[in-house]
């Protein structure tokens, strides 16, 4: 992080949380963070689902919802970015105020409720995004739908030809009843859906809770191989708040950032000793230190989004230069040698 970038994080502190991100947005698409492009070498390339990145460290959904930022965040040290999630009707979300810093705990409470333009707005940039960068959409269903497994079907069959993957999201818990879909005879039936409507047979990934049980995980992994997804993400946010001293701690919503990471690298290794299908670890990676760990516990690669509040945009470079100084010093050739070699610890 440099010095304009230090004064920056720090203002926006001093603004309100949702504002805040709108403001960072803005700076971004007018030329300010980084410009060199991901952060790359032969031990950082890899590809998961048939995806070639220039590097493990992707931006998680969220951050873009609306697709509004991908030219400047191409520019950026990420191999791989997703933005929404994208509903196919455009709704307000949630009440505000609906997104709190825990600063203390390194984290952040969120209950925005699936905000977003809509699929027509969010495809329309989806179009013109950098040919160079690897871009997934997050879907999501609308609170008012009657039938949410068809929204996710919905929103692939309009947006998928603009897109190199697709994110069935049935984890966020600011929807109600949005995470029963994980039950194992709901979530048959909407991957099914799902998979009838990717015409443009793009890979499409799984992002589950990490406040799963462990039968409950078994019965994800048996439905993720019958239907065909091509990796899980692993995990959203959590509804746990245990150990948080922050003020806000006790806010309704998902909990992100540091507190998740050892929840999430759990599920992980559980989830990578049920499969082999890719896995892409969230929740606290903060450091290339934690990056390393969740791909030796089972990832192929990793996202991060929370932490970017509190470490700035270029964290994704200095995460991806130190992974690779990690990776090299533990004598892995490329990141996929190091993938679950430290599964045991975690299990």
């Amino acid at each position: 992080m440099n010095i304009f970038e230090g004064i920056g994080l720090r203002v926006l502190r001093r603004i309100d949380p949702e504002r805040a991100h709108g403001l960072a947005l803005k700076a971004l698409n007018t030329g300010f963070g980084p410009r060199s492009g991901p952060v790359t070498s032969n031990r950082l390339r890899c590809t998961i689902a048939g995806l070639q990145l220039p590097n493990p460290v992707g931006l998680a959904a969220g951050f873009d919802k609306n697709a509004e930022s991908l030219k400047a965040l191409g520019r950026t040290g990420f191999g791989f970015l997703e933005v929404g999630a994208a509903t196919p009707l455009p709704q307000e979300g949630n009440s505000r105020p609906r997104l709190y810093r825990l600063t203390e705990d390194k984290a952040a409470i969120n209950r925005f409720g699936f905000n977003n333009q809509g699929m027509v707005a969010i495809d329309k940039r989806l179009a013109a995004r950098p040919a160079d960068s690897i871009v997934g959409l997050n879907l999501g269903a609308n609170k008012t739908s009657y039938d949410r497994a068809a929204d996710f079907a919905s929103v692939l069959a309009h947006c998928g030809t603009n897109v190199d993957f697709a994110t069935v999201n049935v984890s966020s818990p600011n929807t109600k009843n949005l995470r029963d879909l994980q039950g194992k005879d709901a979530l048959a039936a909407l991957l099914g859906g799902v998979m009838a409507a990717n015409v443009a047979g793009i890979p499409v990934f799984l992002k589950i809770a990490p406040d799963l049980s462990d039968a409950n995980l078994a019965d994800v992994v048996q439905v993720a191989h019958t239907t065909g997804v091509a990796a899980i993400i692993a995990t959203n946010t959590t509804l746990s708040r245990d150990g948080l001293i922050s003020e806000h701690k006790s806010e309704p919503g998902g909990l992100s950032g540091q507190p998740l990471f050892e929840r999430s690298t759990r599920v992980l290794a559980k989830l990578s000793s049920l499969t082999d299908l890719p896995l892409i670890g969230v929740g606290g990676v903060g450091s290339a230190a934690q990056a390393y760990e969740k791909i030796r516990a089972g990832a192929s690669a990793v996202q991060l989004y929370t932490a970017l509040v509190y470490g700035g945009i270029s964290l994704a470079s200095d995460i991806a230069r130190e992974l690779h100084d990690l990776l090299a010093r533990d004598g892995f050739a490329n990141v996929a040698d190091a993938i679950g070699t430290g599964r045991a610890d975690w299990l």
